[in-house]
């Protein structure tokens, strides 16, 4: 079954989904423990990191695996990490709920602007959803050279597991004002 939604986008929905989002970072013990564990690293405190990640090993062992992308074309870079939201999903009710962020850093010479994105997302029994849509979480962002944009937003799957995958469609720009 392939469901296609073109171009009609609920942008209150989308911000709604990465406010939730935020929260749930703060609310949850492993995304919260996996932020400070980054946050240790970068300021070079890291006996708080191993700290973290080992309290993380002990409440939740499977979150310390990292579900990534990395992928360049033309000079833009797109890096993808997942992780499973164990507090939103219900299993039971077969709802799985993952999270994911997405940074875009643009290594050319010019401007882009990032027009559309196109989502194939097909959970473990093969159930395949194509989703297109004008930016992303309301956003046509353009990313000036040597900079990037990043975003969060989420999928809920009926499988345990599954696949994404996509492209962004992206225009370089000769002025931007």
């Amino acid at each position: 079954m392939v469901n296609q939604n073109w171009g009609f986008e609920d942008y209150e929905e989308a911000a709604r989904i990465r406010d939730s989002l935020r929260s749930f970072e703060e609310d949850m013990p492993v995304l919260r423990l996996r932020r400070l564990m980054k946050e240790a690293v970068v300021d070079e405190r890291f006996e708080d990191a191993a700290r973290y990640r080992d309290e993380l090993k002990e409440i939740a062992p499977h979150s310390l695996l990292k579900c990534t992308s990395d992928a360049t074309t033309l000079g833009i870079r797109v890096q993808v990490r997942s992780v499973y939201i164990e507090g939103r999903s219900q299993p039971f009710k077969g709802q799985y709920y993952f999270a994911y962020r997405i940074r875009i850093i643009n290594n050319s010479d010019r401007p882009v602007q990032l027009l559309r994105r196109h989502w194939i997302i097909t959970d473990a029994k093969g159930k395949t959803e194509n989703i297109w849509g004008f930016g992303v979480i309301g956003e046509q962002p353009v990313i000036l050279p040597k900079t990037g944009f990043e975003y969060s937003s989420a999928c809920p799957l009926s499988t345990p597991n599954g696949r994404m995958e996509g492209d962004f469609e992206m225009k370089h720009i000769d002025r931007y004002v």
